[in-house]
């Protein structure tokens, strides 16, 4: 299905009644119309990525700010709102327009219900293989972590649920903040023979010995073909590194050519790279190495709608990247005659969990992994009157409540949080319980801490997370949004140079004074040894002492150079 056809089907799906409450029999007719998505071609893959541990349907709001500058402005995955609707001919208040944007989304969420969770993707991906002989189901990473019960049980909650799930390839990011060792378990106990992860940039930093397989080579209906692996090149600077102390990463971009030359040289006649870069490096990446047929792409958790195809020396590469939490199942289907892909369709199918029925089995694996700790994660904490999301380059809802709290608590008159982008979204109305806090902050170096900080090292802290998000070269984006700032406030140049992006920092009314010294609350410290209270104990005392979230206004930097961005509604 190519890009027209796909929109064509929504499109129908949407006049039909998809989703709309007040005919649930059309609506649901119109969703099987556009589930049962015809094969295409011999050669299939199946492709979710950054699921963050989300087995349950979740809510998930679309980021309102994606800035693009340069050769990024006014391409994907820098487009958000009516500007995305243009670019891909999406009508607006459609079901697509609600997967791929955050147009209205309160109302639409209402609307077209939860999206995600397993069981119903499930159901999803058991009625694609059934028309896609040999198909192969592909995870992007980013899967053991992002929920209590991954926390809890050390990612063995999602190895189970991805086994069950038939998932055959898997490259990884997160996963490596269990530690090497975990990793190493998880892989010999329990994917051994059944899951092969992938990692061709990965290696010992004493003798350059792989660490993992660089890729995996099949053959499907007649047709050799390999997927190549790229785990996120900056783990150990984005996340801790003595979580992977004897390993190295990188893009690794001379060896890639090497490896897709190898698998070329061995037969393959398809070629992917299952690649957990993020978007904007898959596109630079793509323009550098030939032989690939297509990145399937994650970890910048973007939904976008269709491939971007990249001139290089040896044709064109389909860049993709399939959102997250489980919202979307990525189908490419290739038609590969005489050695090489002579055509393709590709959808990115959003999981509507209202109409996908519940896989009996994995709903009963969900219940199981759930259950010895269901009376905790349904812990009361407060109840909210906005609308709480994390996504977004500079702040969201949910992250400025976890800013109050930590200035709060902690009797700080600035915070800041990392800009991670995982994190589920609640509507109005409903309860904050421990595993929505938990959806925000589980990971396995949660500490907070209390530092005084001068003006002048405030500064450098933002300017060099502006670098990491701005830096006009993507292979020097190292990942994540911008760090959310509580009580100060600030102006960001994006395009500006490198060391003088922030300006007119201010507390209150008063300018920030390179030499003062200022209180300020954190959690997540990279460094070994930290040990101030969980993140998640401390969220969790302020809900529970403020009982109703309302008003919540997420503290923005005055960004400049940014009219007419289509990254910006």
């Amino acid at each position: 299905m190519n890009r027209r056809e796909f929109l064509q089907v929504l499109a129908a799906a949407s006049a039909a009644g998809m989703g709309l409450s007040h005919s649930p029999r059309a609506a649901a007719q119109a969703a099987q119309a556009f589930y049962d998505t015809p094969a295409f071609g011999n050669v299939h893959f199946l492709h979710f990525t950054d699921c963050h541990a989300q087995l349950l349907p979740i809510y998930y709001r679309e980021p309102s700010v994606n800035l693009g500058f340069g050769q990024a402005a006014g391409r994907a995955p820098h487009l958000v709102g009516e500007h995305l609707l243009r670019a891909y001919g999406i009508a607006p208040g459609s079901a697509q327009a609600h997967a791929f944007t955050c147009l209205d989304f309160a109302q639409a969420a209402e609307q077209y219900g939860q999206v995600g969770g397993f069981a119903h993707l499930a159901t999803l991906i058991k009625r694609l293989k059934a028309s896609r002989p040999g198909a192969l189901l592909l995870d992007g990473g980013d899967t053991w972590q992002g929920s209590g019960t991954a926390l809890w049980t050390r990612g063995q909650d999602m190895v189970d649920a991805c086994l069950l799930l038939g998932v055959d390839m898997m490259t990884a990011h997160w996963e490596f903040t269990l530690g090497a060792e975990r990793v190493q378990e998880v892989l010999e106990k329990d994917l051994k023979g059944k899951v092969d992860f992938l990692a061709q940039n990965v290696e010992t930093s004493d003798f350059g010995d792989a660490v993992f397989a660089p890729y995996s080579m099949r053959e499907m209906n007649g047709v050799s073909l390999a997927v190549i692996g790229q785990a996120f090149p900056y783990t150990p600077i984005a996340n801790p590194r003595y979580m992977v102390p004897d390993w190295t990463f990188g893009i690794q971009e001379q060896r890639l050519q090497e490896t897709i030359d190898e698998v070329r040289a061995k037969g393959a006649q398809a070629v992917v790279l299952l690649s957990h870069n993020g978007m904007d490096v898959d596109l630079k990446l793509a323009s550098r190495v030939r032989g690939l047929d297509a990145i399937l792409g994650g970890h910048t958790h973007d939904g976008v709608p269709a491939p971007v195809a990249v001139p290089n020396a040896g044709g064109k590469t389909l860049v993709t990247n399939a959102g997250s939490n489980g919202k979307f199942l990525g189908v490419l289907d290739f038609d590969v005659r005489d050695g090489k892909v002579a055509d393709f369709r590709y959808t990115l199918m959003p999981v509507f969990a209202r109409y996908l029925p519940a896989d009996p089995a994995m709903q009963a694996l969900v219940e199981r992994i759930r259950a010895p700790y269901a009376k905790q994660l349904a812990q009361p904490l407060a109840t909210t009157e906005e609308t709480l999301y994390r996504r977004g380059n500079f702040n969201g809802t949910f992250d400025q409540v976890i800013l109050d709290a930590l200035m709060q608590v902690k009797g700080a008159e600035i915070a800041f949080s990392p800009g991670f982008r995982w994190g589920t979204s609640l509507l109005p109305g409903q309860v904050i319980t421990m595993e929505h806090v938990l959806n925000q902050t589980a990971i396995t170096y949660p500490h907070t801490t209390v530092t005084q900080m001068s003006g002048a090292t405030l500064k450098t802290i933002l300017e060099d997370v502006a670098d990491n998000l701005f830096n006009p070269d993507p292979y020097y984006q190292q990942g994540g949004d911008m760090v959310r700032v509580g009580g100060l406030q600030y102006s960001v140049d994006p395009a500006g140079a490198a060391g003088a992006r922030i300006g007119d920092m201010r507390l209150g009314d008063a300018p920030v004074q390179a030499d003062k010294q200022y209180k300020v609350a954190g959690w997540a410290p990279v460094a070994e040894g930290a040990s101030g209270e969980p993140v998640w104990d401390v969220v969790a005392a302020y809900l529970r002492d403020r009982k109703t979230i309302a008003q919540v206004r997420p503290n923005q930097p005055e960004v400049k150079g940014a009219a007419g961005n289509q990254g910006l509604m």
